[in-house]
């Protein structure tokens, strides 16, 4: 069943954090949804972390006209996955994002003009930090866990590393410990399609840069899928609005990706796309560390790995990495390894293949 209707909050904090690169930022906006109520001593906490261009819209819907509910809107409700009849669940928007937290579309207020290429890198270390000023203005002193994919994966890791105390467990789907040298070079490539759109200006564009951020948006979106499912929904289909020796003639696959990077430029910010890019880029959970056992070593909660066959941005050997070093460790660690033909969206699009496991997970949680 469909959540229903949520409200979208948000909360400005005057206080400045550090960032990793040693730059301060302040003062912080964090938008955010809950879902659910947080009972009486506040234990009942689950925080949601999203993926690179998504927002604190988890699930439901702002009113009845909206066409699509919130991007994960079926393992959100009572009896669900995430039970709200159990559970506050809350999902926030992480900071260099254009969906209501402080970003490079936002005021900078030493200058009353838009933050653009001022806005410091950001990572997701620092994204974690920010988030906890709103757990903490919750009067949340413990989750019952940090759930995501992709870089959502990557924040909880962040929860589970630097803040042990601070959550009772932690489910990482889809996730690296530190993105390739080929996951790099994809990034890289989307963002010379930017930088090479005359329109971008530096940052400094009055419209978003339509052309550029498209084709990022393609580049990266062919990341998310896999052979099997691009072969599956499109195979070498030729568009039946074009002729076969048209020059300009497209295949199904590629109308698609026109179709969805398009219309990308309509919902997200050329700048916060570059953004989170290079805090994608950046991440390591080992940054500051000699290994992966060092930055494992103050782990308390026990963690639960999602891996999928298919993904092969982020593939299962190195979510393995991570789980063998945990083990080395003798920390609390489960790991499943999900035959999917979806590629790294299957955390997105297949939530029935780790539900069972995740509840069951959950319902050990002291």
């Amino acid at each position: 069943m469909p959540y229903g209707i949520v409200t979208e909050q948000s909360i400005t904090f005057d206080t400045d954090i550090r960032l990793e690169s040693g730059r301060i930022l302040g003062p912080i906006t964090l938008a955010y949804e809950t879902y659910g109520e947080l009972n009486a001593d506040r234990s009942n906490a689950i925080l949601v972390a999203h993926a690179w261009t998504g927002n604190a819209h988890l699930a439901g819907r702002y009113s009845d006209e909206e066409p699509k509910p919130g991007w994960w809107d079926a393992i959100v409700g009572p009896g669900c996955l995430l039970d709200t009849d159990r559970y506050c669940v809350i999902c926030s928007n992480v900071i260099g994002s254009c969906y209501g937290s402080t970003g490079p579309t936002s005021i900078n207020p030493k200058t009353g003009k838009r933050y653009n290429l001022s806005f410091p890198v950001i990572t997701v270390r620092d994204m974690v930090r920010a988030q906890q000023l709103l757990i903490d203005h919750l009067g949340i002193k413990r989750l019952v866990t940090v759930l995501g994919g992709s870089m959502g994966g990557m924040q909880a890791l962040e929860w589970a590393t630097q803040y042990p105390d601070r959550i009772a467990s932690a489910v990482v789907l889809a996730t690296s410990p530190r993105p390739s040298a080929q996951a790099i070079s994809l990034n890289a490539v989307a963002r010379w399609a930017i930088f090479n759109d005359p329109t971008w200006k530096k940052g400094e564009y009055k419209k978003n840069p339509k052309d550029g951020l498209a084709l990022a948006r393609g580049i990266g979106h062919i990341t998310f899928l896999s052979d099997e499912s691009m072969t599956a929904k499109f195979g070498r289909r030729f568009s039946a609005k074009d002729g076969l020796f048209d020059f300009f003639g497209q295949f199904e696959v590629e109308r698609y990706l026109n179709y969805n990077g398009y219309g990308f430029v309509d919902r997200f910010d050329t700048n916060s796309f570059l953004y989170l890019a290079k805090a994608l880029d950046l991440y390591d959970v080992a940054w500051g560390c000699e290994s992966l056992e060092e930055a494992f070593e103050p782990v308390q909660a026990p963690i639960q790995f999602f891996a999928f066959t298919s993904d092969w941005l982020y593939p299962p050997a190195q979510t393995e990495e991570m789980v063998t070093a945990l083990k080395s460790l003798n920390k609390p660690v489960e790991y499943h390894l999900i035959n999917s033909p979806y590629g790294h969206d299957a955390f997105l699009l297949e939530h029935e293949t780790f539900t069972p496991q995740v509840r069951e997970f959950l319902s050990k949680v002291r």
